[in-house]
């Protein structure tokens, strides 16, 4: 076999950075991983019957409060008797049109809904059950508990209501953050094209972003669209299919926002056509290097006019379709957070997204890009980061509103996070910054053209270049030569191609460090992009305040943990339960079960229930079933507890067929 050259050694520089990206994209993944169900802007603030309460008469109907309209579809709200039949008449809630319904609730007219219930209920408690989604898009559940004539005992097992949660969320968290990520890639590389480097538009990296960005939005927002159904409703993923609710999802404003997404997407599509179709004829073209340093010519930068106006309107469009769905369009002063939001979401493109084209374009080596064409990208950013610095700033005071929800809320945490990184990704560019004026300072780097043997001059068979790449010799057409053998050499022809590429991108160590630097500053954007999801699916800071001053002065600062020994009397079946209940305080809670075995391994069960009791109202058993999420460990997400005082939980482990145990500790609810 002939010898080949071996590949260029990799540098401590080089292992560094690939350590960074590996271990900003395991960051990445666990972030949207281990992200709770989305808690939105909505709260349930009252209903009549109150939760814990105890009606002498039967009622007509059932009225629940929120702190802003929501969307509530049929079956939203089930009405459950002792012994767990549908005590509701069923259908749609319908907008409350009296004060009375509402009880002492200050709330306006619009954000109560009634349900009717059946005529003559008797006595015994009820459970109610309830899923809706807020103004800002986010599904939001809860349960509670009233009582008609006294309280009784119910078979009702608490649903497992994980709005917005499980492997549904996951996904459509996922495609969330695929259609930030598109939108950058879109808007930012169509800028950096049109503003820093119009020969670009012949460049294969930068046809990738931009078309991949174009991709990614558009996959996203089909996902988004067809996994609407089961991500505000069953949690089914086999839901994602279903017409009905499709056409459900199309008349709500959320997917409203979505199609008018699609429908720009096609714009954008023929923008895209247009912007690459004006100057890059072919591939071959774009990628000869004199061809792209050259200067432009002003005619053919004339009809670059039409896609940059056209998509100016159009990518404004996009993020209108953010702002008109999300948290700019619920809480205080929309009229203004809704146009910051869209100036926001086009400052965040053209800064990183440009970032993201102008790192696949140095790491690419196809052409050397010109060095006029980085200082106005130097010059834009800072333009940019100054605009994200002034709304990102005011987004911040409405969202937040205190220094102590900065701290004590998980929205302000999740802010103090991203302001963390994008700290970091200034600290990054301006290493770039450095690179860049370097850049100048240096003699331009030799042409990947001049690496490459003359046009007329074909190589020997097993000869070796000026550049020490080894050749060989194509087998003419019509040679005869096996395939086999004929897909061998355009294999080494391939590799050769690309080992050549490889030494003419790293032939000047200033782009060396550049590239380097701003591919750190890709990877810390895709971190940035990773929070940003989460934070767009989190509960606001003030409404987090406003949810814990509803709960109560008394509510607790932390989770609850209890410890409890067990020993179901049977082999293996004796251990410890180390049970936690965030937030410890009236509403939805996360329940964890861990069993361990005496030399504290986690202990398998087949089989772990618990329920809870508040005697000072006879109110109770409410029972629910966490799920099994890894040896020894239970799980269970929007557990409601409707009403603060001392809660008998009642834990129940069954460790075989026949052993079991049931022990009750007190919890006390704020």
């Amino acid at each position: 076999m002939p010898s080949t050259t071996a590949p260029p050694r990799r540098t401590r520089a080089a292992q560094a950075t690939c350590g960074v990206l590996a271990v900003l994209a395991a960051l990445c993944t666990y972030l949207l991983g281990a992200a709770p169900p989305a808690a939105a802007h909505a709260v349930l603030t009252g209903s009549t019957p109150t939760a814990g309460a105890v009606v002498d008469g039967s009622p007509e109907e059932l009225t629940l409060t929120f702190s802003e309209a929501v969307q509530l579809s049929e079956d939203s709200v089930r009405v459950l008797g002792p012994d767990g039949t549908r005590a509701d008449t069923g259908g749609a809630p319908h907008e409350a049109a009296d004060r009375e319904s509402a009880g002492d609730s200050d709330e306006p007219a619009g954000n109560r809904y009634g349900t009717p219930l059946r005529d003559g209920l008797r006595d015994g408690t009820y459970t109610v059950a309830w899923q809706a989604v807020s103004a800002d898009s986010h599904p939001i559940s809860g349960a509670f508990t009233f009582s008609v004539g006294a309280p009784s005992k119910t078979s009702v097992t608490l649903p497992d209501q994980e709005a917005g949660g499980g492997t549904t969320g996951l996904l459509y968290d996922t495609a969330r953050y695929g259609a930030y990520a598109g939108f950058l890639l879109l808007v930012g590389g169509a800028t950096f094209v049109l503003t820093c480097w119009p020969r670009g538009v012949h460049v294969r990296a930068v046809q990738r972003a931009v078309t991949g960005g174009w991709v990614a939005l558009t996959s996203a927002t089909l996902a988004m669209l067809l996994l609407r159904t089961p991500y505000t409703g069953s949690g089914e993923l086999t839901d994602a299919f279903d017409l009905n609710g499709l056409g459900d999802v199309v008349g709500t404003g959320t997917g409203t926002a979505l199609v008018s997404r699609l429908l720009l997407l096609a714009a954008a599509a023929l923008c895209i056509t247009a912007l690459f179709g004006t100057y890059a004829r072919t591939t071959a073209e774009g990628d000869d290097p004199a061809r792209l340093n050259a200067a432009p010519r002003p005619r053919r930068l004339v009809p670059a006019l039409v896609p940059a106006l056209c998509g100016g309107v159009v990518a404004t469009g996009l993020a209108l379709t953010w702002a008109a769905s999300e948290h700019a369009s619920t809480g205080i002063q929309t009229a203004v957070a809704m146009p910051v939001d869209v100036l926001h979401l086009l400052a965040a493109a053209v800064w990183l997204g440009g970032l993201a084209t102008l790192a696949a374009t140095l790491r690419s080596g196809t052409g050397a890009i010109p060095r006029t064409a980085v200082h106005r990208f130097s010059r834009l950013a800072p333009a940019s980061v100054a605009v994200l610095a002034v709304t990102g700033s005011y987004q911040s005071w409405r969202q937040v509103g205190s220094w102590s929800a900065l701290t004590g809320t998980d929205y302000g945490r999740l802010l103090l996070v991203k302001l963390a990184l994008i700290g970091a990704l200034l600290a990054a560019a301006r290493g770039s910054r450095r690179w860049t004026n370097r850049l100048s300072e240096q003699p331009p780097a030799p042409s990947p053209a001049a690496l490459l043997p003359a046009p007329d001059a074909e190589p020997a068979p097993n000869s070796t270049t000026a550049t020490g790449t080894v050749t060989r010799e194509a087998p003419s057409s019509g040679s005869g030569a096996h395939p086999a053998r004929a897909a061998q050499l355009a294999r080494q022809r391939e590799a050769l191609e690309t080992a050549r590429r490889r030494r003419a991108r790293d032939a000047d160590p200033d782009r060396r460090g550049l590239r380097r630097t701003v591919l750190t500053e890709t990877a810390l954007a895709l971190a940035v992009l990773a929070v940003t999801t989460l934070l767009s699916g989190a509960e606001p800071a003030r409404t987090a305040e406003t949810t814990a001053t509803i709960a109560g002065p008394n509510a607790p600062a932390g989770p609850h943990e209890v410890t409890v020994p067990f020993d179901t009397g049977g082999p293996n079946g004796n251990g410890t339960a180390e049970v936690v209940l965030d937030p410890g305080r009236t509403g939805r809670n996360t329940l964890d079960v861990r069993l361990t075995d005496p030399s504290g391994k986690p202990l398998a069960a087949p089989e772990v229930k618990v329920s809870f009791t508040l005697p000072a109202k006879d109110l109770g058993p409410l029972r629910t079933a966490p799920r099994e999420d890894g040896p020894g460990h239970w799980h269970k997400t929007g557990l409601p507890l409707p009403v603060p005082g001392a809660w008998e939980m009642a834990l129940t482990i069954r460790t075989s067929d026949i052993d079991q145990t049931t022990q009750t500790r007190t919890v006390r609810i704020g």
